[in-house]
């Protein structure tokens, strides 16, 4: 790897938002395309966080301030990569259910998914079924992720799923669910196209839709 690209790679896995903001800036100085910064330096560390994420050698503190370098990071390149076309792995809009006031593991999914590569549209919290449909009929989502932590929500991520087919968009969406209390069994239950029990299998199930 690249030594600039090496240096940036470590502070994101070290979660140093200063060194991750100037080994982005460093690396555009020395000439490296911004996709090239993006996929070899950023992505890879996050990925390489993800695997440690799942390996158990890191846990959610770590992961959150890793992912919060990169946003800082990206911050900085955003900007360029918007000039030199760099495409998306996709656009996913994000949110709570309806009823719903959590937003930790929402972020940590967002953070994550930003660091794959998506644009993240954040609904936020207590998200009406009637956003999630407007962010696929007029935000042009891709994928639509639910989040919710209590049991007594959950049924909300059905009301969305319903209202979704109701505008005739199922089809033109992949919908994927999240939280503490939320199953395989559940997903499959509601209609939905996936289940994460984290943050880092978010980002593998959202890559495997886009591809599907």
């Amino acid at each position: 790897m690249n030594e600039k690209l090496s240096t940036l790679f470590t502070a994101i896995l070290e979660g140093d938002v200063t060194g991750t903001k100037d080994g982005v800036q460093a690396a555009l100085d020395a000439g490296l395309e911004p996709g090239t910064i993006l996929t070899d330096g950023m992505i890879a560390a996050m990925k390489e966080v993800g695997r440690r994420f799942e390996e158990g050698d890191y846990f959610v503190p770590e992961m959150l301030i890793a992912a919060r370098a990169m946003q800082a990071g990206l911050s900085i390149l955003k900007p360029h990569l918007l000039s030199s076309d760099v495409k998306s792995a996709g656009k996913v809009a994000i949110g709570t259910v309806k009823g719903d006031l959590h937003d930790i593991g929402k972020n940590l999914v967002a953070l994550m998914l930003e660091g794959a590569g998506f644009e993240i549209i954040d609904l936020g919290v207590d998200v009406s079924p009637e956003k999630f449909v407007e962010a696929v009929a007029t935000g042009g989502a891709n994928i639509v992720a639910f989040s919710a932590l209590l049991t007594t929500t959950m049924p909300n991520m059905k009301t969305t799923v319903e209202a979704i087919q109701a505008a005739g968009l199922r089809d033109k969406v992949k919908i994927i669910i999240g939280g503490a209390p939320v199953t395989q069994a559940y997903a499959d239950q509601i209609g939905a196209d996936g289940f994460s029990s984290d943050a880092s299998r978010a980002v593998s199930l959202a890559e495997t839709l886009m591809k599907a």
